[in-house]
């Protein structure tokens, strides 16, 4: 990624120029940029590319070169933009290159410094672009985006680790600094697969059914192995590894919301890398245009972290021991060294709290503990009881929902006290997201609890349901705005405290939010919701088997605030369920299929781990860090079942496949997700309903009646469905009517009150709805030749 810079170079032989002639700077801009004024003519044909820069305070000049099919140039530093009055908001200048595929330009203040430059050397290509704030997009970022979101449990979800899903430009591939010790060669690098190539694949994940893609932390990491993302370096920047010179993150949004989907973004507020936070403890700065495979050459030390170290230089500091090294970030970051004080008044460490220091000389992961304590080398504790803290990530977050992103993944979330995320940052978060414009944005949690009970170890605080509820008034109240170390201290101390205080599972609330009353829908009550919901982690603990996972919803459900709301896979990127955890999902095909056809039909938001519909990398240990390759991974590289090309004409209906994709498009789980994808979609109850498993109404196994009424897009719908997973049920006193079935078509009249389903044998199932005048249901939906689903 190391370039010359020609602009560098050109200004080494103007400054020759200048200092041989008697004119003034001022003259000879002037005179350059009238001179090129004309060199290129305005035409917004479709072979041009038009320039749009947000520029409030100085009007800007562009200097360009190398241009195809016909090149095209003018003298540094460039040509005067015109002011242009069309474009919504902002204060907007643009250039047309008519008749231009491709050309290389840079944005200047119209001087010959160097520190004139607005922007870096940049090749654009055909088509309209804007750039704003230090970043070019495909879009003008001040207009309204079409997309309309809707309520997240209509959607099913893909996730995927962004660099190890397909890779779109080769030109930013990079290796991590621990590469060599993963053995991971230079055809696959860590840094690999980029936002451009996830919006390549767009339709494969569309084609599939899914309508939300779920997408591994964006912002900028640092650590010998950061390709994941969970090592933030900086919460407000996109890491420059995913973006290509012509397609940024806010293009890969806008890409998605083009195709009807939604982008839920993975953030981290427990931890930042053990390198320091950019706004927390700027210990370094990343030259990109150094190699990035390279710690010595891209990571360049703060002057305080080699003051600390009492060495002068970047060279001296790496010289260092790299034990001394690391001590010395931490020292800096916060207090290491012994564990009495509660908070550090230390002006050199730590000297504004913004990370727990170590007040415990273990960490146990079962209790209040491990909210305070650092879980891993690279993720240092961020202070969440430090208000000013709480601003900094709020703030920065919010920046990602003004770009049009739809929903949070909040990593780590049980390492942080519930006190404080419903104190500063749940309904911050909520109310950003309206003042962006989306008024169905959703977060969810992972609450990781690897246990098999309703309640985590019998601790009702460490537990996952424990954080979908708000807290009292009285509670919020113990913790203060203040962020000297004396409230500081105080607010430590009250957390710890408030989890000792709510650990027993007795007296916990409960809910009927996700229950029908009788087999009529109930207005949910969320007064009490924490504004978080969750990943459950009960039922993907026990997805051994489809029964597993079920036995474990019912027994929780009622202390979830709403469970319809919570997010359920099988596997991802860090477990499978308990019997085989570290590995990729060894249960079989039939397995997969049984798990599937209840995620998509009981309450919950469906989640798939990218792969598993292949069964990708099956028995593969999911992750070892650096200690075996990518290739041998959970995480490895799913590009190459992705070559190829398809066209979708909608959710689940595509045409066209082709490659590699086409085999992979037809595999057994991609037709069966395809099948239930389209399903799930075509009845709300599944959805958004509530359901009964009550004797009153529903005798069977896995068998369930799931109802919605109520406004659904816009129209008012009473969506009613009966489930049976695997074996026969019979369902009773149900409203009487012709009830079809989504999977096979089957049409059966109900005049008593009562509906019998056959058994169907595992991976296979029932979903019969009932028609009326809101039921779009009137046969078999999805695609044909399953070999579970018929």
């Amino acid at each position: 990624m190391k370039k010359f810079s020609r602009v560098l170079a050109l200004l080494m032989c103007l400054a020759l120029i200048i200092s041989a002639a008697v004119i003034s700077a001022q003259a000879a801009d002037e005179e350059l940029a009238d001179a090129a004024a004309d060199t290129d003519i305005a035409d917004t044909g479709a072979d041009s590319i038009i320039i749009h820069v947000d520029s409030p305070d100085k009007v800007p000049y562009i200097y360009y070169w190398n241009a195809l099919p016909t090149n095209k140039e003018c003298a540094y530093p460039g040509v005067k933009m015109s002011r242009d009055t069309l474009q919504a908001g902002g204060t907007w200048y643009t250039y047309t290159f008519a008749n231009t595929s491709k050309i290389n330009l840079l944005l200047t203040d119209g001087t010959q410094n160097l520190s004139g430059q607005i922007s870096k050397e940049l090749t654009r290509t055909t088509g309209e672009w804007w750039y704003r704030n230090g970043r070019f997009s495909k879009k003008n970022p001040y207009e309204a985006d079409d997309y309309t979101s809707v309520d997240m449990r209509q959607d099913t979800i893909y996730f995927v680790i962004t660099t190890r899903f397909y890779d779109g430009d080769t030109g930013n591939n990079v290796h991590c600094w621990d590469d060599a010790k993963a053995n991971n060669p230079d055809s696959d690098p860590a840094w690999r697969g980029d936002f451009k190539g996830l919006a390549d694949k767009l339709d494969y994940i569309k084609a599939l059914g899914f309508s939300a893609v779920w997408i591994t932390p964006v912002v900028e990491n640092a650590s010998g192995y950061d390709y994941h993302g969970y090592h933030a370096l900086d919460f407000s920047k996109v890491d420059p590894r995913y973006e290509s010179d012509d397609f940024t993150y806010e293009d890969l949004i806008a890409a998605a919301h083009e195709k009807g989907m939604k982008i839920v973004q993975d953030v981290v507020w427990n931890h930042t890398s053990n390198f320091g936070e950019a706004h927390l403890a700027p210990l370094f700065t990343k030259n990109y245009d150094a190699d990035l495979a390279d710690i010595e050459a891209c990571m360049v030390p703060s002057e305080e972290l080699l003051s600390y170290n009492n060495v002068r230089t970047a060279q001296e500091y790496y010289n260092l021991k790299p034990q001394q090294q690391y001590d010395s970030r931490l020292q800096l970051m916060k207090q290491t060294q012994g564990f009495t004080d509660m908070v550090s008044y230390d002006k050199v460490s730590n000297p504004n709290n913004y990370f727990h220091n170590g007040y415990f000389a273990s960490l146990n992961w079962d209790d209040w503990t491990c909210k305070f304590c650092q879980i891993a080398g690279d993720c240092v504790d961020l202070n969440t009881e430090n208000k000013a803290v709480a601003d900094y990530t709020v703030d920065a977050y919010a920046n990602y929902l003004d770009m049009g992103v739809d929903a949070f993944r909040v990593d780590t979330v049980r390492h942080i006290p519930r006190l404080s995320l419903n104190k500063w940052y749940n309904d911050q978060i909520n109310a950003a997201a309206k003042a962006s414009g989306n008024n169905n944005f959703y977060m969810f949690g992972e609450v990781c609890c690897r246990f098999s009970q309703t309640w985590y170890r019998d601790n009702a605080a460490e537990s996952v349901q424990f954080y979908t509820w708000d807290d009292s008034a009285a509670d919020l109240a113990k913790l203060s705005d203040g962020t000297d170390p004396a409230t500081i201290k105080k607010n430590l101390e009250n957390t710890i405290t408030y989890s000792e205080n709510h650990v027993s599972t007795s007296g916990q609330p409960t809910s009927q939010n996700a229950f029908l009353n009788g087999i009529n829908y109930r207005t949910p009550d969320y007064s009490k919701s924490s504004g978080m919901g969750v990943i459950d982690f009960t039922m993907h603990w026990q997805f051994d088997s489809a029964s597993g996972a079920f036995g474990a919803a019912l027994g929780q459900d009622q202390y979830n605030n709403d469970a319809t709301w919570n997010v359920t896979y099988v596997e991802s990127h860090d477990y499978a369920p308990d019997q085989n955890q570290t590995q990729r999902f060894t249960g079989g095909t039939q397995t997969w299929a049984e798990n599937l056809d209840l995620m998509f039909t009981f309450r919950g938001i469906p989640c798939l781990y990218y792969g598993g519909e292949v069964e990708f990398q099956k028995g593969c240990r999911i992750d070892e860090g650096p200690n075996i390759s990518l290739a041998n991974s959970g995480r490895a590289y799913f590009g190459d079942y992705l070559e190829g090309s398809v066209n979708t004409t909608g959710f689940s209906q595509y045409n066209n496949a082709t490659g590699t994709m086409a085999s992979t498009l037809n595999s057994t789980l991609s037709k069966h997700l395809q099948k239930l994808n389209a399903i799930r979609r075509a009845v709300p109850a599944l959805q958004m309903g509530q359901y009964t498993t009550n004797s009153n109404y529903v005798s069977g196994n896995m068998a369930y009646i799931r109802r919605y009424t109520g406004n659904y897009n816009g129209k008012n719908v009473d969506s009613l469905a009966c489930v049976s997973v695997t074996d026969g049920a019979t369902f009773k006193n149900i409203p009487n009517g012709t009830y079809v079935d989504a999977v096979t078509g089957t049409k059966k009249t109900v005049t008593n009150g009562t509906l019998s389903v056959e058994s169907t044998g595992k991976g296979n199932m029932r979903v019969y709805v009932l028609q009326n005048s809101s039921s779009t249901v009137t046969g078999a939906i999805g695609p044909s030749g399953q070999t579970y689903l018929k």
